[in-house]
């Protein structure tokens, strides 16, 4: 067995004996490397009591280099693959998770949230070329038709742009962002809470057959892996931290989605969120988010998703404006005499000057500019007003 072969077998041993994010692990590889660390976990030398309590249960179960050996060789059968932080497809921005440090974090899934030790893969594109250009969109699981519209759009609308949508796999806005980045002809990435073999969940199975044919579907856990309830919040932090950024389009007042704008924040990521209807329960979340984190940004579509996170003077949104009338061109002059020419009926120019307050030069300069653009026409008693727009665009198309 060759040293990097030797390596990847601690690794995954070392994710099998631990959850991953256990930030003592990921400190002691760092220092010792994760042959020798392995080594020490199972000599019962692991620096904290609920460390070493955790690693004599699963050692309890089975030998750890046995188990990590069999995961491997069941990975090859699957096809999948497994890569760790020396390969050079590794994102390298994952090891922002080691500065990782949630406000009032006092629950497991909040305090242990380190960089990754390995990825089991599926999926031909190399990790790293896919996070590069990567954004994540997220949300409820019971999501409202609002909400399914929304995150589509987006994944497809990011798809089209040439940018990767990262999401969880779950019902809901999950599935709708990932499928509408697959509509796109575009590259999208499920993040899992379980073994490769196993997405979760069990009715999204042809969704994830087609990421993985198309995208990437990763995973921290081995081969065989449930999909335990914190184990989703355990790889939330994998979403927020290999992304641009993170758009939540709808959570309810206690969402596992929140949780991982809060990590985006944290890593310094651009949060954008999508506000809802004030009455739907699915958007109390997000209208929260925005009232208490000044650094959540509100978006209304992909231009603004791609205004936040992509290139200065590439990506930007085109501001928000009503559709162009015939008199946005008008100076302030020509403006006044079209407002001053009454409703029905004509007025002479002398009339219109004075109405208008304008000398009768001016009136009759502006006059015939407003002739031109047939906003006006001159009849015998003087001048009246043209046609509406719509009117002679069918009128010049009959003829």
């Amino acid at each position: 067995m060759s040293t990097r072969e030797e390596r990847l077998l601690a690794r995954v041993a070392l994710s099998w004996l631990a959850e991953p994010g256990t930030r003592t692990v990921y400190r002691l590889v760092e220092r010792m490397g994760p042959i020798a660390t392995l080594e020490l976990l199972l000599d019962g030398g692991a620096p904290d009591e609920r460390l070493r309590a955790a690693v004599a249960a699963r050692s309890a179960g089975g030998d750890a280099r046995a188990v990590a050996a069999d995961a491997l060789a069941r990975a090859g059968r699957l096809g999948a693959r497994i890569i760790c932080p020396e390969d050079d497809e590794w994102p390298t921005q994952l090891a922002d998770l080691h500065r990782l440090r949630l406000p009032d974090a006092s629950r497991r899934v909040d305090l242990e949230t380190a960089p990754p030790l390995c990825f089991w893969i599926r999926g031909e594109w190399r990790l790293n070329e896919a996070l590069e250009r990567s954004v994540a969109v997220v949300g409820a699981r019971a999501a409202t038709p609002y909400g399914l519209h929304v995150a589509t759009e987006l994944g497809y609308g990011l798809a089209d742009r040439d940018w990767t949508v990262v999401s969880g796999g779950a019902f809901g806005i999950d599935a709708a962002a990932h499928r509408g980045a697959l509509t796109g002809g575009g590259v999208t990435v499920s993040v899992l809470a379980c073994g490769v073999d196993r997405p979760y969940p069990m009715g999204n199975t042809a969704l994830f057959d087609r990421i993985a044919e198309t995208g990437l579907l990763i995973s921290e856990w081995l081969p065989g892996a449930d999909p335990l309830r914190p184990r989703f919040l355990i790889r939330n932090r994998v979403i927020a931290a290999g992304t641009l950024g993170t758009v939540l389009v709808e959570a309810s007042a206690r969402s596992g989605a929140t949780q991982t704008m809060n990590r985006a924040i944290a890593l310094g990521r651009h949060a954008l969120v999508v506000p809802g209807p004030v009455t739907s329960a699915m958007s109390v979340g997000t209208h929260e988010m925005l009232r208490e984190q000044p650094k959540a940004r509100l978006v209304t579509g992909i231009a603004h998703v791609l205004d936040a996170v992509g290139r200065i003077g590439t990506d930007l949104a085109p501001p928000a404006r009503g559709p162009d009338r015939p008199a946005d061109v008008l100076d302030d002059e020509a403006s006044l005499i079209l407002e001053t020419l009454p409703r029905r009926g004509a007025i002479g120019v002398d009339a219109l000057a004075a109405r208008a307050g304008v000398d009768i030069r001016v009136a009759l300069r502006k006059l015939s500019m407003l002739e031109e653009l047939r906003m006006v026409v001159r009849r015998d008693g003087g001048y009246v007003l043209g046609p509406p727009p719509d009117a002679v665009r069918k009128r010049g198309a009959r003829t």
